[in-house]
Parts: structure tokens; C-alpha cells; sequence
């Protein structure tokens, strides 16, 4: 699997879904407008219901709860991660990014432009907050 690059500054639930449905980011952000969705949204950025939505039209099963993360291993092999979890003016924001587990090996896909490679393992240094279970 693929990551996919977010064009805008606050898409990154957009490229996540993009990355799990394995299309471009135009695509998803086009599915995405025409159910309402925009990465300009502040709402966007606290509520996991948008990329539950846009997922579900990507015929895409999302676990309905989000789960708290304990470790790495306790993953399941596809899930979205809530990452850089920090509340501002009383309000929870979080990056998206995709975690894979596939051909014996863990990884994840993160969707920020300035990163020099967007497959990361450098797991000790993301602090997922919780994930979403993604079904295969």
C-alpha cells in the first residue's frame, strides 16, 4: 500500500482514506466535497464521523468505536491512527495516518508533504492517541 501526499495543510483524513481506498488524493477530495466534506472544515479536524462517512462511500468498513492504543502489536493489520493528539482552546485535534501490517512487516503511511518519506517505522516516535479498526 501506498501513501498518498495531502494537498492541502489540514487533509490529512482525506489522504488517509485516499491511501486505504488506493486512489489519488484528487479523487478522494472530490468524493469527499460532494458529501459535504472540506479539509477547510475546524470540524474536520476533531471529528472522526468525516472519514467514517468518506470511507463508507469508498466501500470501506470502519469500525464504529474508536479504541484507545496500547502497543503496537495489538493492532489490527489495517487501522487509522489519530496521532499529534493535542487539545486546543478545549478542543481535541489529531494527524491521521494509515498503520499496515502485511507481508510480515509493520509500517505507516503518512500523508504530510514535508516529510522526506511518507512509509515510516520510526514507531517510538509516534504517540497514537487511539485508532479506528479498518476492515480487509
Amino acid at each position: 500500500m501506498d501513501a498518498v501526499i495531502q494537498e492541502q495543510p489540514s487533509g490529512c483524513g482525506i489522504a488517509a482514506c485516499a491511501a486505504l481506498a488506493q486512489i489519488d488524493y484528487a479523487q478522494a477530495r472530490q468524493l469527499a466535497n460532494s458529501l459535504g466534506i472540506h479539509a477547510e472544515d475546524p470540524q474536520l479536524w476533531s471529528d472522526a464521523t468525516y472519514v467514517r462517512r468518506l470511507l463508507s462511500h469508498l466501500g470501506i468498513t470502519a469500525n464504529a468505536e474508536q479504541t484507545l492504543f496500547s502497543n503496537w502489536q495489538a493492532l489490527p493489520n489495517r487501522a487509522l491512527l489519530a496521532i499529534k493528539w493535542r487539545l486546543h482552546n478545549g478542543r481535541p485535534f489529531w494527524h491521521w495516518v494509515v498503520f499496515v501490517r502485511e507481508a510480515g512487516e509493520c509500517y505507516v503511511l503518512d500523508s504530510k508533504k514535508a516529510l522526506k518519506h511518507n512509509r515510516r517505522q520510526d514507531f517510538g516516535r509516534m504517540k497514537p492517541k487511539w485508532f479506528i479498526a479498518i476492515g480487509t
